[in-house]
């Protein structure tokens, strides 16, 4: 039975979520042993450890070397020495994969990538094990995200692919009619082609959720891929590739259409980006470098998730011990180290009012201190929770936030129960005024947030909208009472154009975002011109390019 056949339920199924909006995954986000195997989380990690110190089992064109470019945040030794490769081999190579991949059509590339993703997710506890040791998530974090939740946006990505391609006709029958003449008859054929050789660029801290979206629309499109991972997150993308180049090497596919391109060279990843070949690039990571993207690769389409200052406006609550919680667990997720953890909580220097009566700035900022300090109290948990800080970037970060402003609570390092070298730490608070806008304006990524007190709730609202014109953001939240302000934090974020949380309070956080529902990004600010997924994510990755020729006139 052909793969696209095979796995069409499970296509039909995202496409009926996308649709729908509602909650709906086919992959488990619970790592049970019931569906992943009794042993499935020891094989993973064994197969992980059997990779540690030695050359990655892949053979691609133009290796000129073996490169181990990664640290464990945990203190684990990796030592993986994976290909580097010459990039105009790859180059070379994906161009010539890229016809017989152009020539499976959308049923072919879609059924092969649907089976690849299947194995891929089979393969969950290995893979995020991986994502866990490189980028420093928690162990359920880098389960969940790096797996399942992953997997959800890569099956997404394909699902709107599909959409996008199943809306050109293969071929149509042109017959105008001319009066007492016989019509004009012509047969017209439409090939969706893709536009050239893409590249994604992955990130640091998660190597899949953030390249997944990419990868597979652009493969699903026609395009060859080259993928380029972050120096520091190597395993989780080189697995990914292996089981994508597996598959099609089983199918008599040349498997160069997905090669892993590694090099902490910083012109070979330029050179990449601006050749000639390279038809569109996925990015998500600095404003510095995805700024250089856009500026100097005009030849690409370029998806670039930046950096941005993500806000939450506090102005009243009626569930204030319900609302610290939300907010301490949001802070602490992966130390703070997610393009959608909030940085700037903004609150009335005259306080707000609460279900435990008014509460002043002051007090806002020590009861959110305890909430986060209580979260922190049990070391398993917190370390869980916490994971680990993957660079020491972030830490020098860390010391300079906090002698910009009062700290309200001072980051601590913890010991880890399992990894004795692992860089933990608790989340920094900071108090800042509204006048401090030099300091709060800028993105401080890490486990750094500013509570921020504004001249009212009013105030609050003009702050955040001069943060998201000038640095973008990826999420806004607004706490309040008032169904009116309610209102203006609406309209805030639509001119904005930011996704918005109303009061959450429950096991749902500003930073999670959910695939098939949630639309992660708008396109719309400087943080991202893209959003993983619409249409437009996709739409763009190939052209129709037609045929057209005179027939006879059906009798």
């Amino acid at each position: 039975m052909p793969l696209f056949e095979t796995h069409r339920s499970l296509l039909d199924g995202a496409l009926q979520a996308a649709a729908t909006r509602g909650h709906w995954t086919p992959f488990p986000e619970s790592p049970s042993p019931k569906v992943y195997g009794e042993t499935g989380q020891a094989d993973g990690q064994a197969a992980v450890a059997a990779l540690l110190g030695k050359d990655y089992p892949l053979q691609q064109p133009g290796e000129r070397g073996r490169l181990a470019t990664e640290r464990s945040p945990y203190g684990v030794a990796l030592d993986v020495r994976y290909p580097d490769c010459d990039i105009h081999a790859l180059l070379d190579a994906a161009t010539q994969a890229e016809p017989a991949w152009q020539a499976l059509g959308p049923r072919g590339r879609v059924g092969v990538l649907l089976e690849a993703l299947v194995r891929i997710h089979q393969r969950s506890h290995e893979i995020a094990h991986a994502v866990m040791l490189t980028t420093g998530q928690g162990p359920m974090m880098a389960f969940q995200a790096g797996g399942p939740h992953a997997q959800d946006r890569a099956l997404e990505a394909i699902a709107y692919a599909w959409k996008a391609m199943a809306d050109v006709p293969a071929e149509a029958l042109w017959d105008k009619p001319q009066g007492k003449n016989p019509p004009l008859v012509m047969k017209k054929h439409y090939e969706i082609v893709g536009r050239g050789v893409a590249l994604v660029i992955g990130c640091a801290t998660f190597p899949t959720w953030n390249t997944y979206p990419g990868l597979f629309a652009a493969l699903a499109t026609g395009n060859p891929v080259i993928v380029k991972p972050h120096p520091n997150a190597v395993l989780p993308a080189a697995l990914s590739v292996s089981i994508l180049r597996d598959v099609l090497a089983e199918q008599g596919l040349d498997p160069n259409t997905v090669t892993l391109a590694l090099s902490p060279r910083a012109e070979d990843t330029q050179a990449l980006a601006t050749h000639p070949a390279v038809a569109s690039i996925d990015f998500t990571g600095s404003n510095q470098f995805g700024r250089w993207l856009i500026d100097n690769a005009r030849q690409a389409r370029v998806y670039a998730e930046m950096a941005g200052v993500n806000t939450v406006i506090i102005e009243s609550t009626n569930e204030y011990a319900a609302m610290l919680r939300n907010l301490a667990f949001t802070l602490s997720l992966y130390s703070g180290q997610m393009c959608t953890t909030t940085q700037n909580i903004l609150v009335p220097r005259g306080g707000i009012a609460t279900d435990q009566g008014h509460k002043s700035f002051e007090q806002v900022g020590e009861d959110l201190a305890a909430a986060v300090t209580e979260l922190a109290s049990n070391p398993r948990v917190a370390t869980a929770v916490l994971g680990a800080v993957g660079s020491p970037d972030t830490l020098a970060r860390m010391q300079q936030a906090a002698g910009r402003g009062r700290v309200v609570l001072a980051s601590r390092a913890l010991p880890h129960p399992e990894f004795a070298t692992a860089q933990t730490h608790t989340p920094l608070i900071v108090a800042l005024d509204q006048a401090d806008s030099a300091i709060y304006g800028e993105e401080c990524f890490g486990p750094v947030s500013y509570l921020v007190a504004t001249d009212s709730g009013a105030a609050s609202l003009k702050v955040a909208q001069t943060t998201l014109r000038d640095q973008g953001a990826l999420t806004l939240g607004v706490y309040s009472t008032d169904r009116t302000y309610i209102d203006q934090a609406v309209a805030l974020a639509r001119r904005g154009r930011v996704a918005l949380s109303i009061n959450l309070t429950q096991g749902v956080f500003v930073n999670q975002s959910a695939a098939f529902s949630d639309y992660h990004a708008t396109g719309g600010n400087p943080a991202a011109n893209a959003s993983y997924t619409s249409l437009a994510f996709v739409a763009d990755r190939f052209v129709v390019v037609q045929r057209r020729e005179h027939v006879a006139a059906p009798a």
